[in-house]
């Protein structure tokens, strides 16, 4: 604007001063000064007013068009013009200003999916990083940082193998590489107690001429798939063994009445196949329960709801725990309101609490107590089955609902118990909406403590 503006001043001073040098002519020539001079006057006045007409209907437009494109090319696409002008001119700024309402849409939507890649990024289930050709990181994602610790600026601009201690990695990205592949690994990452299982994968990246340019690296955890393959060997390992011994049994017994004339002798006719019976009726309950667990394991399992009352329920089963508590000498407490009005499968329920009281009184020695606590909310009823009996250590805490497992193999099997109890304590815990928990002192008693849901849903 401004330089336009010294131009047509320029331009005007020059064409002044031109008419004035032809009036100076004239003045000599001829002595009609008025005639003169008006000629002169009106010459000017017409040629400022032409010029005034090409500065702004010209000149002022491409010169504010030159500052909008300026401001576009230092990344500015918020700049325009004012659209007031026609012609030539005109069509000129409104193309220019379309031009930056364009850039400046784009800016914007690049910047929409840019944060959109980076939520998604930060919010994936496994570890991210991404590597140049040369090693240097250049990003890193929030599950990643939660998984090696520390923060951003440790990572990026430093080379991978100076912030990641763990020598799998670096085996990993080198073979990426250098053999231009996808390549896949498995390392262990030690965090004080706790032992993590994770899987690494590189793909190298390449640009449009085939050039790699860098690779990325994503972490996944595989914890848990280790957990549950481990607990799948157990369990057939468990399974196995737990069907073998009463089957042992049966056969020894069985083949010694068969084969050494022990049928003649009455006395220990009765005492073998007193054995062989309650081995078999171990091992029916053994095969009940791995059929209650695999029906309560299913997706599909229904569980009945009903209107029921809790305190009424556990009244119709405590004299089966009273009878067994009584045979050890063992005191039962309990502690219960008036009435518990809730809905839940009442079989189930009923299930859940003779298994927890059954094992408290299994494992609590003579002269004991075990202590039975109902409280109920507006919305949930809680139920805690205490003990004071040999209690449980702490490395077995997490692991006691695992199919099979025992604290104490020898002492479980002489309680005739199956090992798979508090496994599908849990299951019907869960099937109910609820939560359960345990807390434990060695020689002091356990506890297990319930929340249900007055109603599913």
């Amino acid at each position: 604007m401004r330089r336009s503006s010294y131009g047509i001043v320029v331009y005007g001073s020059l064409i002044l001063l031109i008419f004035a040098a032809i009036g100076f002519i004239l003045m000599q020539i001829t002595s009609e000064w008025f005639i003169l001079w008006s000629v002169l006057l009106i010459g000017a006045a017409l040629i400022t007013s032409v010029l005034y007409r090409l500065q702004e209907r010209y000149i002022k437009p491409v010169s504010m068009t030159a500052v909008v494109a300026e401001e576009l090319v230092k990344g500015n696409y918020k700049a325009r013009n004012y659209e007031n002008f026609y012609g030539d001119a005109g069509r000129l700024i409104r193309s220019v200003n379309q031009i930056a309402r364009n850039l400046h849409e784009l800016e914007l939507l690049e910047k929409m999916q840019e944060d959109q890649l980076e939520t998604v990024i930060d919010n994936m289930e496994s570890g991210l990083m991404l590597v140049d050709e040369r090693g240097y990181v250049h990003l890193v994602n929030r599950k990643f940082l939660s998984v090696f610790g520390g923060k951003d600026k440790d990572y990026i601009g430093h080379v991978y193998h100076d912030t990641i201690s763990q020598s799998h990695i670096h085996h990993v990205v080198s073979e990426a590489f250098l053999y231009e592949e996808k390549v896949r690994d498995a390392f262990i990452l030690q965090r004080e107690k706790e032992k993590r299982f994770f899987e690494i994968v590189a793909a190298p990246i390449f640009n449009d001429s085939y050039d790699l340019k860098g690779a990325v690296l994503v972490f996944y955890e595989i914890t848990e798939l280790k957990r549950v393959e481990e607990m799948r060997k157990d369990f057939v390992a468990n399974v196995s063994h737990e069907l073998k011994t009463p089957l042992t049994s049966i056969r020894g017994f069985s083949e010694t009445l068969l084969e050494d004339g022990a049928l003649e002798d009455r006395e220990l006719t009765e005492r073998f196949l007193t054995i062989i019976n309650n081995e078999s009726q171990r091992l029916q309950a053994l095969v009940k329960d791995l059929l209650e667990l695999s029906r309560l394991e299913k997706d599909e399992l229904q569980i009945r709801m009903e209107r029921l009352d809790f305190r009424k329920m556990v009244d119709t089963i405590m004299p089966i725990i009273e009878q067994h508590a009584e045979s050890k000498q063992i005191q039962v407490q309990l502690e219960l309101p008036d009435s518990v009005i809730m809905r839940g499968d009442e079989d189930r329920l009923k299930q859940l609490v003779i298994n927890l009281m059954n094992n408290a009184v299994n494992y609590t020695s003579s002269n004991g107590s075990v202590r039975l606590k109902v409280t109920h909310s507006n919305d949930s009823v809680f139920a805690e089955i205490s003990d004071t009996g040999l209690g449980i250590p702490e490395d077995s805490l997490d692991r006691i609902f695992e199919r099979f497992y025992r604290v104490d193999k020898a002492r479980s099997r002489n309680t005739g118990g199956t090992g798979l109890g508090l496994a599908i304590v849990k299951h019907v815990v869960e099937a109910h909406g609820g939560t359960i928990s345990v807390s434990s002192e060695v020689n002091k008693g356990t506890t297990f403590s319930i929340r249900l849901p007055k109603a599913l849903g």
